[in-house]
């Protein structure tokens, strides 16, 4: 089996995906190098037409398929990256594309997929769920089934963002890989060993669906009970069979990552490189932190963009919270006037940014008593925040901080 995947195929795939991709140069990475400790690049595939690097391995498996096999139509089954990789490349081909998505897949990757003019059929909480019934319709009406990540040619596709790395870091040290089903890593691992034998390979999964590290650990391809995770294109239970040896054989480790990280790493590629990526493209960024090496050539791979403009206020707004950009307090004050302005001029006077004031006189019966007001503000981070919430204390007023919904944290 290993022998399937070879350095000549790899190198006609290459030659082949550039009729759809656009190029993605390396992007060196100031911040993260300096955060990290090594010399960080960027690979953007979030930048690709299709927003993902999946039109790679869709394009070069479909121009591998005979003309009858293609005549038939094609079939798949995707969280959504993958989904527009095949929708994408059927179109080029003029045949006719059917795609089977999870119902929890965001309504821009949905209508993305369609756009390209395919049809998308909505089955599942989850990949596999969708995948099970791809595989069912398949049967049923003789399509042409395209797997998103168990397929040596659509891994053989992947693995030519390799080639592109290697051509302009030929002295690469690391390369960091997001996973899902797992055929991107296979086809970056796979062809960097043939590169350059010591090369370092490393998979990034979620936390909560990491089923290639589980995986790795058994020896063998195993399901996971479940796949919670805010990176929907890496929710994956079960690896694939065939590319498993591969990983096994290839790749030097894998790095897992709580979603609350990912949070945290949209901002930062975001504010400082202007790139929007999607939670499972986060995921090589993420990882950084958890890289226990300083002045190495380091490559993250960010794989996709596809993220809906709902998920990414949520994100940047939760992630305003987690560094301290944005807070919430609650100050209990006398109900007397000129009271607004004394908390007013005290937030003023410490340069916090006032967000919104909700003064709430029904917190108590006795109108004689307190009434609440409740601040959202804006800081320079941390140290700033913890500033403000000292001069509030100082004077009398004794801030409790709220989460995100509103709900007291702590007392101070």
């Amino acid at each position: 089996m290993m022998e399937k995947l070879s350095l000549e195929k790899f190198e006609e795939a290459a030659e082949i995906v550039q009729q759809v991709t656009l190029e993605t140069k390396l992007q060196y990475s100031e911040y993260f190098s300096a955060q990290s400790g090594n010399k960080v690049y960027l690979k953007p595939e979030n930048m690709q037409k299709t927003g993902a690097y999946k039109i790679r391995g869709a394009y070069y498996k479909i121009s591998q398929l005979s003309p009858e096999e293609r005549e038939k139509g094609l079939i798949t089954a995707s969280a959504g990256n993958h989904a527009q990789g095949v929708a994408y490349a059927a179109k080029q081909y003029g045949v006719k594309a059917t795609i089977v998505m999870p119902t929890t897949t965001p309504l821009m990757k949905v209508n993305r997929t369609k756009s390209y003019g395919a049809e998308v059929v909505l089955h599942g909480d989850v990949y596999d769920d969708a995948c099970a019934y791809a595989y069912q319709l398949a049967d049923e009406n003789g399509y042409t089934f395209i797997h998103p990540f168990d397929d040596l040619e659509v891994a053989t596709g992947q693995g030519t963002i390799a080639m592109e790395i290697f051509k302009e870091l030929p002295t690469v040290d690391y390369i960091l890989v997001p996973v899902g089903g797992g055929g991107l890593l296979t086809g970056v691992s796979t062809l960097a060993k043939m590169l350059n034998p010591k090369i370092q390979v490393i998979g990034v999964e979620p936390e909560n669906a990491a089923c290639m590290k589980a995986s790795l650990e058994a020896g063998h391809v195993v399901t996971l009970p479940s796949a919670k995770t805010i990176a929907d294109g890496t929710a994956v239970k079960t690896p694939g069979e065939k590319i498993f040896p591969y990983v096994q054989k290839n790749v030097d480790g894998i790095i897992t990552i709580p979603d609350e990280e990912l949070i945290v790493a949209f901002l930062d590629l975001m504010e400082n490189h202007k790139l929007i990526a999607e939670n499972s493209g986060l995921l090589s960024i993420a990882a950084l932190k958890h890289l226990d090496v300083k002045n190495k050539r380091v490559v993250c791979v960010i794989s996709g963009g596809n993220m809906d403009v709902i998920t990414m206020s949520s994100i940047v707004q939760h992630g305003l919270f987690a560094r301290d950009r944005v807070f919430s307090v609650s100050v209990l004050l006398p109900d007397l006037p000129g009271q607004l302005l004394r908390v007013a001029s005290l937030l003023a006077a410490k340069q916090a940014n006032v967000i919104s004031l909700e003064h709430n006189q029904f917190y108590s019966i006795n109108r004689n008593d307190k009434v609440e007001l409740r601040i959202t503000m804006e800081a320079f981070g941390t140290e700033h925040k913890n500033e403000i919430l000292a001069a509030l204390q100082e004077e009398g007023l004794n801030p409790r901080l709220l989460d995100m919904s509103g709900n007291m944290m702590q007392a101070r």
